[in-house]
């Protein structure tokens, strides 16, 4: 129920240091604070005679596109959405103080001791970092005060009224039992094959369903485009790289993978000195050299007797599992080398490498042919968007530039903000596309970063604003809307002859399909709109059957309710069917009293 409360206020106050601060500090710099907060700029709404002002739009809309709520291609879309909240924000906020809702100079002090904004590390309230804090966001203390409280009062006012709308026990028993009820009824669909006469569309109703749903045929605003993309992986897919290279860098790559070792190990200081130790190792080494093999020496010789029993098997180690000189010795080697004497706390260690944990080169090689590729090409990928961002920005056309770069020049056909397809829709793509420059003085965009790899340019080539769509042009949609209207319209009244002649007794031959025990969600594989009809029929008294219909689609569904059964408790589900009708109360109560301020305000745009 409260978060509902804050997602409409959005917690300003609380959340000013962290939020709407910092943007306002990116975008405008500090001297914006005292314009948004002191009434200054250009006023684009007032509410009751106060101002709301471009710059707290502007403010509003950023925060948004940089919180990832809204792409920026919907910027434009997005600012009347923004007015109407920042107005609906002054509303309650006048309607709280009208109210005398009162907040204590100690109830502001707690909130902002207990902002986590402002503590230290150890959970406790910082005077210093508190100043510091405000200062470094053109703040002082009384003006964030008084920015806080104007909060908290609009909260204040929501929750109490969230909180004076309750559900009694035995509205929260109703609910559980409509809610775990489940229903046994017959279905029969009546399809176009029921009509006896073919649907004849006329002109008439077409050019009235027009008429009346002509923003169903409304073209947004469009541009058709030119543009030109570097793609560094089309260039480093004309590379060859060779074998030797490859093999190199598989080994490169693999150098630190997890490998089998095995050791024989030597302890000193106790029977034998550490010179002693030194010279027993290197007659290993030479016995090895000479062929024997190093599973047998190490049963032989090893003072690791548990090791020496498998061979000197220490299992697959990794890099830091025994120290720094015991990895450089392991992770050094390739498979079935020899190490020199390695020490360790342990005592003095050979080891041989038994196995590697890395990828074969063949599941690789085209991993590493595009990594190569590309490191190969970078530098020229780099030269050639330089020329781009140089040419492109001192040229009057897009051709040009593609034939001095080598660039393929492309066009697309006709787009919107919405609705572009493919590269076009990538981030960021639509918004230069329909930004002042590139739409309005038909400059050459700048170049866009669509990913690691490709940059772009682009340019309009034709503009055309959003219209409504004239009839012949949409008259293939227009008359199949038609039809099928009238279609459905037919099908009702065959159903409700039907169902007449059902409900008087008479015995009709339908292809009826029985469903049995169907919930509200468990849907049985019945579509929702028949599912839904099916449980706004009144309950059969008796054996009585209850008759109704559903359109579906095309379709209009003759039912036959049998029987509701009352269903299994479920805790869980009906503890959230509580919490959720006690948030549409609280939510219907809001929205209330935000539609009553509407009314009563005078609001001009």
């Amino acid at each position: 129920m409260l978060q509902s409360i804050r997602d409409r206020s959005r917690s300003w106050g609380a959340k000013i240091i962290v939020g709407a601060v910092v943007v306002t500090m990116a975008l405008f710099g500090v001297e914006s604070l005292v314009g948004l907060f002191g009434g200054g700029g250009d006023e684009i709404a007032k509410v009751n005679g106060e101002p709301i002002t471009r710059q707290q739009l502007e403010l509003e809309v950023q925060r948004a596109i940089r919180s990832g709520q809204v792409p920026p291609e919907q910027e434009r879309a997005l600012r009347a959405q923004m007015l109407d909240q920042l107005i609906t924000d002054r509303l309650l906020t006048q309607y709280a103080e009208e109210g005398g809702l009162h907040l204590s100079e100690e109830q502001l002090d707690q909130v902002i001791v207990s902002l986590p904004e402002f503590q230290d590390g150890q959970g406790r309230f910082d005077g210093e970092l508190f100043r510091n804090r405000l200062a470094s966001a053109g703040y002082t203390p009384m003006a964030f005060r008084e920015e806080l409280r104007v909060d908290m009062k609009r909260q204040q006012l929501q929750q109490g009224l969230a909180f004076s709308d309750f559900t009694l026990p035995s509205e929260q028993e109703t609910l559980a039992a409509l809610q775990r009820q489940t229903r046994t009824f017959r279905h029969a669909a009546l399809s176009a094959d029921a009509l006896e006469d073919a649907i004849e569309v006329s002109e008439a109703d077409v050019q009235a369903y027009y008429e009346a749903n002509a923003e169903n045929y409304r073209r947004a605003e469009q541009v058709r485009l030119e543009y030109v993309i570097i793609d560094r992986q089309e260039m480093a897919a004309d590379v060859e790289i060779d074998e030797a290279e490859l093999r190199d860098a598989w080994q490169e790559r693999t150098a630190d993978a997890d490998r089998r070792i095995a050791h024989i190990m030597l302890t000193f200081n106790g029977e034998r000195s550490r010179d002693q130790a030194v010279e027993e190792l290197e007659a290993v080494r030479q016995r090895l050299a000479d062929g024997e093999s190093f599973a047998d020496l190490a049963l032989e010789v090893s003072d690791d007797t548990v090791s020496a029993e498998q061979g000197g098997d220490l299992g697959v180690i990794s890099q830091g599992f025994f120290g720094d000189s015991f990895d450089e010795a392991a992770f050094g080697m390739e498979e079935g080398e020899v190490s020199g004497i390695v020490e360790t706390d342990n005592g003095l260690h050979l080891l041989t490498v038994t196995g590697l944990e890395r990828q074969p080169f063949e599941s690789m090689r085209d991993e590493l042919q595009r990594e190569l590729a590309l490191s190969r090409v970078s530098g020229e990928f780099n030269e050639r968007v330089q020329r781009l961002i140089d040419e492109s920005f001192a040229a009057d056309d897009l051709q040009s530039v593609a034939d001095d770069i080598g660039l393929a020049l492309q066009e697309s056909d006709w787009v919107s903000r919405e609705g572009a397809e493919g590269v076009l829709s990538e981030p960021g793509v639509m918004s230069e596309a329909f930004s002042d420059d590139v739409l309005q003085e038909r400059f050459n965009s700048e170049v866009i970063e669509l990913d690691a790899d490709r940059r772009m340019v682009l340019r309009v080539v034709e503009h055309r604003d959003a219209t409504t769509l004239p009839l012949e042009e949409v008259r293939d949609e227009v008359e199949a809307s038609v039809a099928a209207n009238l279609r459905r319209q037919a099908l009702s009244e065959v159903a409700e002859e039907r169902l007449a002649a059902l409900r008087a007794g008479e015995s009709l031959e339908l292809d009826w399909q029985r469903a049995e025990g169907v919930g509200r969600q468990e849907d049985q594989g019945l579509s929702r709109a028949l599912v839904d009809a099916v449980f706004r029929l009144p309950a059969p008294e008796g054996d009585d059957v209850v008759y109704g219909r559903a359109v579906d689609g095309d379709r209009v569904v003759l039912i036959a309710l049998e029987a509701v059964e009352e269903g299994e408790v479920n805790a869980e589900v009906e503890r959230f069917v509580a919490s959720m009708a006690e948030r549409l109360r609280a939510q219907a109560a809001i929205q209330g009293l935000l539609d009553d301020l509407r009314d009563r305000a005078e609001i001009r745009r």
